[in-house]
C-alpha cells in the first residue's frame, strides 16, 4: 500500500522567550486504508501530534505530506482546502450543533464549503445515515439522542466530504463499554468498506489492541511502533 500521510523530522516548540519542546524529530508514515492507534500518557505529546497530523497546528520544523502534497508549501487557504478535502475529525466531545437535527449536522461540512445541498449530496447523507444506523433518529435534534447516537452522527459528519483520512481523538472516551464496542466496530467497518485511513488517539488499551498498528508516544518521541500484519 502507498503512504497517504507522512511526517518527516517533525519538531514542535511552544513559547517565545521560554521555549518548551514537545515533539522531537518524529518520522511517521501511514498507509492508505490502514487502521492505526496512537497511545501515550497525558503530556506525552500525542494531542500535539494529532493537531499537526490534522494541519490544525504547524510544526516548528519538518514536513507533513498529505496525498503527495507537502503542506509547508501551502498558504492558509490552500491548506484549509487540502484539510477539507482529505481529513475528517472525530472528537471525544462530538461538538454537534444542538439546535440542528442529526441529518442537518451531518450536512454541515458541505454547507461550510459553500456547496449546494443537491440530490447527490442528500443521497450521500442518507447513505451515511443508514451506514451508521441512525435512520430512525435522523430528524431528532442532537439533544434528543443518546451519547452513542451523537457519536455516530459525528462519525457520519466526518465522512460527509468523503475524507480519505479520519483522525479520531478519544472517540469512545465518554461512552460505556458496550457503546465503545459498537463505535469501534462501526469505525472498523467504515475502514474496510471505504478503505478510509483511521488514526485513533486513545487511552483505551482495549481499543488500541484491536487496531492493526499501535504507536506509543512518550515525552515527544516514538517509544513503540508495532504493526500486527
Amino acid at each position: 500500500m502507498d503512504n497517504i500521510l507522512e511526517l518527516k523530522n517533525i519538531t514542535k516548540f511552544y513559547g517565545d522567550k521560554i521555549k518548551t519542546q514537545v515533539l522531537f524529530g518524529l518520522d511517521l508514515s501511514f498507509e492508505r486504508g490502514s487502521f492505526n492507534s496512537i497511545i501515550g500518557q497525558s503530556g506525552s505529546g500525542k494531542s500535539t501530534l494529532l493537531n499537526i497530523l490534522g494541519t490544525l497546528d504547524r510544526p516548528t520544523d519538518g514536513d507533513i505530506i498529505i496525498n503527495g502534497k507537502n503542506t509547508k508549501t501551502l498558504n492558509a487557504n490552500a491548506l484549509s482546502q487540502l484539510r477539507n478535502e482529505n481529513l475528517g475529525f472525530i472528537f471525544q466531545f462530538h461538538y454537534l450543533l444542538p439546535e440542528f437535527t442529526a441529518l442537518e449536522n451531518i450536512l454541515m461540512p458541505v454547507r461550510i464549503l459553500g456547496k449546494k445541498i443537491d440530490k447527490e449530496v442528500m443521497a450521500r447523507a442518507e447513505e451515511l445515515i443508514e451506514l451508521v444506523g441512525l435512520s430512525k433518529v435522523k430528524n431528532n435534534l442532537a439533544t434528543q439522542m443518546s451519547g452513542g447516537q451523537q457519536q455516530r452522527t459525528a462519525i457520519a459528519r466526518a465522512l460527509m466530504n468523503q475524507a480519505s483520512i479520519i483522525l479520531a481523538d478519544e472517540p469512545t472516551g465518554n461512552l460505556d463499554s458496550d457503546t465503545t464496542e459498537q463505535i469501534y466496530d462501526l469505525m472498523r467497518m467504515i475502514n474496510k468498506k471505504y478503505q478510509t485511513t483511521f488514526i485513533i488517539i486513545t487511552h483505551d488499551q482495549s481499543v488500541a489492541e484491536k487496531t492493526d498498528r499501535i504507536i506509543e508516544i512518550k515525552d515527544g518521541r516514538i517509544l513503540m511502533d508495532v504493526r500486527k500484519k
